[in-house]
């Protein structure tokens, strides 16, 4: 289900509203929908009916059948029909525990409630006073008890689709066990869908009706039967032969159970499937071939680009001519063996013919449904097709299909932006990539070239921060290994570096720099200094230095890696540059701010000199060279940069790529501390919107936004942080930095409202996990203990804020130079602490 839905003004008040304000309905309503009309009226009068007779009770109405019946379609029929008698109209697809959660979360959002739980959201709606629809679409699981997906109270009213019978215990106020419709309006939609002429239809009457009768009125069976006549692969009156024969066929292979009226779905499509079969033409080869690798994938739209970017994924590596099969973590040639003919590997450009044959062929037999959104072309499937275009195969072909898909997805990775501007349309062909067991996948090929793939899709997971299903691949992977997830072995140094990075992302952090330091260390002695993937390595062990706080040997490491790389690389190599990207912010964490600052501006030259204007990594490193000039409060110089890099992402990245939300974000910071509030609030804004839209509820980039939201605005800040508080108080470690940040930061705007009591607890708190987790001179740790001395001047207690500040300035003289911000700042309170205690 779309996430992307208009969010209307604020509901103030409880006045009925003329019309309809809130509109949360996936698609519009297909243009080939026929008849129903009896039905439509009958779910109509019980939603509305008598407002006496519906009193004291919701009103909820059941719609049961087989899939592909037109369930779905009914209830966009009626939500359109119905739509200006309620002022909400919300869908939420109920397939799934995890997107019902996404679904209703999205529906609290829209009526400007954050919730991280269905119940919470369910009890929004519930006490909404003014009129609403809800449609539960896809309650399917026979064993699930949908009860708890409807809202309490007597109020709103509630369609229900299932293939499930039993389901329609659910209802208040009627319920439809769909069938086929009736043979009048079976034989208008399938003469519609043939695209035969309306003035011809008398003529074809009686062969329609055979056809209808064979195909028992099953909706989308009848689309597939006009689009396979119309698409001219046969005329109507030989269809019931082709029918019958892969009816037959199909008998053959399918289970037995539940067959009564699913199989004459599945013959339909198989009658399909044989024109493309019995064609000797290469468009209908590469057809099945591409319905098979789009079976292995999730239904939903799959961006088309990514064929392409799998192809130059896979010229790069015949180029490079990797003959080490001992690198694990690399896709080499066996992987590109894997790929479908019709990506023509062998062609000196990427060539989309065969793709768009082939796919367009799919099309035209309403297998697959084209898509265009902001123009980018993409590919999907209904359920029931997808799930039949899976289940003709035999075990074997499965297994063949997904290392197919599996090749093309992997391939694709890292050679474009692609998997960053289509994240939501490509996480859940990843997510469904994964759905297969590794024990299982392992037995699909080698498994040096199978734990690749593992791999490859593993990275793609910590990027979109799915981090509880990246941990339980791991697990998978570390057992069928059987070996050790605490003790590195040398042969998969590459499993151990992802699961570093996984704990990483899930706060682990000193396990995660344990697994890294035994990675460095065994590389330190089986490569040699200046070797690749040792360099990458202790590069990769530097960054989590820095984000455990540890800036030091953060630096240590860094320069060791610069050092190294500006005697071995080309000044404008982009491994070289990298690491004195990193180093610089290293250096800015540290607050040696000047050395940031020349080491990104030696960057950014070279970047301007070697990298078109709009390319990322040029992009980029202005961007955080931009950050070191805020730093060093050469303000106007930041916002300078950063509206340049504003101004090329907004043109060249959609409004949602979390590159462009990041400047965007950075940009509201550096006018906030221009004294241009009203420019960085109504920026700050507009990143948390998207970031509503785009993000899971707890996604760091997501929470770190509105923690910065309201500057000057409290209570609008105190409300965003306790939020923020919230949810990583139930998803982070105690001692995670990000955790710590928000209540140090909800502490801070509890200070400015006055609310000193708040602000000191929950000071206490952050200071005392950093005095367990950090070093003494770590910048957070002396950044808290100093706010919690500001906190305890302000509630008098002199004594206990004195005692903090001369820690402070103790170790900042010390550890930062003269002139530095902070040095001066808690020196400057210490003073103002002795003057207050006389």
């Amino acid at each position: 289900m779309t996430d992307r839905f208009t969010l209307d003004a604020a509901n103030a008040g409880h006045a009925e509203p003329a019309g309809n304000v809130h509109w949360m309905v996936p698609r519009a309503v297909n243009n080939l929908f026929t008849g129903r009309a009896e039905l439509l009226d009958q779910i109509q009068d019980a939603l509305l009916g008598d407002k006496t007779s519906c009193a004291g009770k919701q009103r909820r109405f059941v719609i049961t059948g087989l899939g592909g019946q037109g369930k779905s379609e009914i209830c966009l029929k009626v939500a359109n029909v119905m739509r200006e008698e309620f002022w909400g109209v919300f869908w939420v697809d109920i397939g799934s525990p995890s997107i019902a959660e996404s679904g209703f979360i999205a529906v609290a959002r829209i009526l400007g409630a954050t919730v991280e739980r269905i119940d919470d959201a369910l009890r929004i709606l519930a006490n909404e006073k003014r009129s609403w629809l809800l449609i539960l679409d896809n309650a399917d699981d026979p064993d699930f008890d949908y009860q708890p997906y409807l809202p309490s109270g007597t109020h709103g009213a509630v369609i229900i689709t299932s293939r499930v019978s039993r389901c329609s215990r659910y209802n208040t106020a009627g319920s439809e066990a769909l069938a086929g419709l009736d043979v009048h309006h079976s034989t208008r939609l399938l003469l519609k869908a043939a695209e035969i002429p309306e003035e011809s239809w008398p003529s074809y009457d009686q062969q329609a009706k055979i056809v209808v009768s064979l195909l028992g009125s099953h909706t989308l069976a009848l689309v597939q039967a006009g689009a396979y006549i119309g698409n001219g692969h046969g005329r109507l009156n030989q269809y019931p032969e082709v029918y019958h024969r892969q009816r037959q066929r199909l008998l053959k292979y399918r289970p037995s159970q539940a067959q009564s009226r699913y199989r004459d779905v599945y013959a339909t499509f198989e009658a399909s499937a044989y024109m493309l079969e019995r064609s000797e033409s290469q468009a209908a080869k590469d057809a099945l071939r591409l319905l098979e690798i789009l079976s292995m994938l999730h239904s939903s739209i799959l961006p088309l680009e990514i064929f392409q970017d799998a192809w130059e994924g896979s010229r790069r590596i015949l180029l490079a001519n990797h003959t080490n099969t001992s690198e694990l973590g690399n896709l080499r040639q066996w992987h590109i063996s894997q790929l479908p003919d019709f990506m023509v590997i062998e062609g000196s450009e990427w060539d989309a013919y065969r793709l768009v044959e082939a796919s367009s062929l799919l099309v035209s037999l309403s297998l697959i449904t084209r898509h265009d959104s902001d123009g980018v072309p993409g590919l999907s499937m209904h359920p029931l097709t997808h799930a039949w275009a899976k289940d003709r195969q035999e075990l074997n072909q499965q297994g063949q299909a997904w290392i197919a898909a599996a090749s093309i997805l992997t391939l694709s990775i890292f050679v474009s932006d692609t998997w960053q501007r289509q994240e939501r349309h490509l996480r859940p062909h990843i997510q469904s990539c994964l759905t297969i067991e590794v024990k299982t996948a392992f037995s699909l090929g080698p498994v040096a070239m199978v734990l690749p793939i593992f791999l490859r899709c593993g990275r793609i997971l910590s990027h979109m921060r799915d981090d509880s299903r990246l941990s339980r691949l791991l697990k998978e992977i570390f057992a069928q290994l059987k070996i050790d997830p605490e003790i590195p072995s040398e042969e998969f140094l590459p499993i151990y570096d992802l699961s570093a990075t996984s704990l990483m992302d899930l706060g682990y952090h000193k396990q995660a720099l344990a697994l890294l330091e035994h990675i460095v260390e065994t590389e330190e002695t089986a490569l040699m200094e200046d070797h690749p993937d040792r360099l990458a390595s202790q590069h990769e062990l530097a960054v989590a230095y820095q984000e455990n706080g540890q800036v030091k040997q953060a630096i240590i490491l860094l320069e060791h890696v610069v050092k190294i790389r500006e005697t071995t690389l080309v000044e404008d190599h982009p491994d070289r540059l990298t690491s004195q990207h990193e180093l610089a912010r290293a250096y800015q964490a540290n607050g040696q701010v000047k050395q940031a600052i020349a080491l990104l501006e030696h960057v950014v030259k070279i970047r301007e000199t070697t990298l078109v204007e709009d390319h990322p990594d040029r992009l980029t490193s202005q961007h955080e060279l931009a950050r070191a000039y805020q730093a060093n409060g050469q303000v106007k110089q930041a916002i300078a940069l950063l509206e340049h890099v504003v101004k090329i992402r907004e043109t060249t990245l959609v409004e949602d790529h979390p590159n462009r939300l990041a400047s965007q974000h950075e940009l509201a910071r550096a006018y906030q501390a221009n004294g241009q509030v009203k420019q960085a609030v109504a920026l700050l804004e507009h990143v948390v919107k998207i970031h509503k839209t785009t993000l899971v509820e707890d996604h760091p980039n997501r929470l770190a936004s509105q923690s910065y939201q309201a500057n000057g605005q409290v209570k609008q800040a105190i409300a965003l942080l306790e939020h923020v508080v919230k949810i990583r108080e139930t998803t982070l470690v105690e001692d995670h930095p990000n955790r710590l940040a928000s209540q140090h930061e909800l502490a801070r705007a509890y200070q400015a409202n006055g609310q000193v009591k708040q602000a000191v607890a929950l000071l206490e708190h952050v200071v005392k996990i950093h005095k367990t987790t950090l070093v003494e001179d770590h910048p957070n740790r002396l950044a808290s203990q100093c706010t919690l001395a500001k906190a305890y001047q302000v509630n008098r207690q002199v004594k206990q804020a004195i005692a903090l500040l001369e820690h402070v300035v103790k170790i900042r003289e010390t550890t930062l130079a003269e002139d530095h911000p902070n040095r001066l700042a808690s020196q400057r309170l210490l003073a103002r602490a002795y003057q207050a205690s006389g």
